[in-house]
């Protein structure tokens, strides 16, 4: 009768020896995922339970590979991730690339959070600063914080306000426009030089200089006019604001015939030429007779979806308007475009000629037929 006791009694011992290395094992099991959370955050819940656990056992290990950065300087570098391409590529790439120590522990990483199926495609600028789970974490967003804004010369202002709603940038179109054409009301000489030089009912256009721009996503409207008017100050420097002065012009008339020289010529080499005829004409008392300022005047065009209407038809050159060449002498109120640094050019260093007439050539090159008098120009017309 005893020996059955004596079984009873170890087969007891053993079943608390399970009980207690199973509760041993409970309790190491939850210290590892608390410990994992607190250095890595929530793990996945796709992950199923040994999976969970082998990742959590290995991050822990790997845990000075991930929290701390490669070197505590490093530049900026882009890195970029192609559509489709693997986490075993981008981590692989990503510690070729000296930005991170352990592609293996970044991995880990990745596929314990789940961001293994969310890094993005496109352009990343990363950091051996930056930890590898920052660098998980930037991957996650392939918005750039910087874009390129670029500025086309001879747009004029709303051209400029309709590139902005798919430029990345977060201010609206009518704030760009309520600041151009009111600069006076809502900023400073002392902040923009430039407004001391202006009238003072005057807008900003033909002072928005045309140009690249890398601006940080995250800029307010008065720091992005602010930017394109200290390029135009920058490029339009004493030697170009003294070769206005010799044309008899001040700043405001020379960027006002600088935006017309910019909507007439199709080729830049002609720029210098087409400055000349309208000098000699203002010279000599004579109405411009130019189409871009009845373009400007006119304004949208609702028919052909644009600010430029071409042609123009004959009760287009009857416009009411300030700003009609045709109808008014000398210069127009003010520039009717935002002119690029060779139409400026044009105008403090134009060529010297006898011309007072130019139009387009009849073989489609962008060229022009100039004239001293208006029989030659006549006879430049096409058959």
């Amino acid at each position: 009768m005893k020996k059955p006791f004596l079984l009873s009694a170890f087969a007891t011992t053993v079943l608390i020896l399970l009980c207690l290395i199973l509760i041993v094992a409970v309790w190491i099991t939850i210290d590892l995922q608390n410990r994992a959370e607190r250095s890595f955050g929530p793990a996945s819940p796709k992950l199923a339970f040994f999976e969970r656990l082998s990742l959590i056992t290995r991050l822990l290990l790997e845990e000075a590979d991930l929290t701390g950065p490669l070197k505590p300087t490093g530049a900026v570098q882009a890195f970029t991730i192609e559509a489709g391409e693997s986490p075993y590529s981008i981590t692989d790439r990503l510690e070729k690339n000296h930005l991170i120590a352990n592609a293996a522990a970044l991995r880990d990483y990745l596929v314990y959070s789940g961001l293994d199926t969310t890094l993005q495609a496109g352009e990343f600028q990363l950091s051996p600063k930056m930890s590898p789970i920052q660098i998980a974490w930037a991957l996650q967003d392939a918005t750039p914080s910087e874009i390129t804004f670029r500025i086309l010369p001879g747009w004029r202002m709303e051209e400029i306000a309709e590139a902005l709603p798919t430029s990345g940038l977060e201010f609206s179109q009518r704030s760009l426009l309520d600041i151009a054409n009111q600069p006076a009301k809502f900023l400073t000489p002392e902040t923009i030089p430039l407004l001391s030089e202006l009238p003072p009912s005057a807008s900003l256009e033909g002072f928005l200089y045309p140009d690249s721009y890398r601006l940080p996503r995250i800029i307010s409207v008065t720091a992005f006019i602010k930017t394109l008017l200290d390029d135009f100050q920058l490029k339009v420097d004493s030697q170009l604001q003294d070769g206005f002065r010799r044309q008899g012009l001040n700043l405001y008339q020379a960027v006002t015939l600088a935006s017309i020289v910019q909507r007439e010529a199709v080729l830049e080499e002609e720029m210098p030429m087409i400055a000349s005829v309208f000098l000699n004409r203002l010279n000599n008392g004579m109405n411009l007779d130019t189409d871009p300022t009845i373009q400007y005047a006119l304004g949208y065009d609702l028919l052909d979806r644009t600010w430029w209407k071409n042609p123009l038809s004959l009760d287009d050159l009857q416009v009411n308007s300030s700003y009609n060449t045709y109808q008014h002498p000398g210069l127009p109120p003010g520039p009717i475009s935002n002119p690029g640094l060779s139409a400026l050019k044009a105008v403090a260093f134009p060529a010297q000629t006898n011309y007072f007439f130019f139009r387009m050539a009849c073989d489609n090159s962008g060229r022009h037929n100039f004239a001293v008098t208006f029989e030659q120009h006549k006879q430049n017309a096409c058959p």
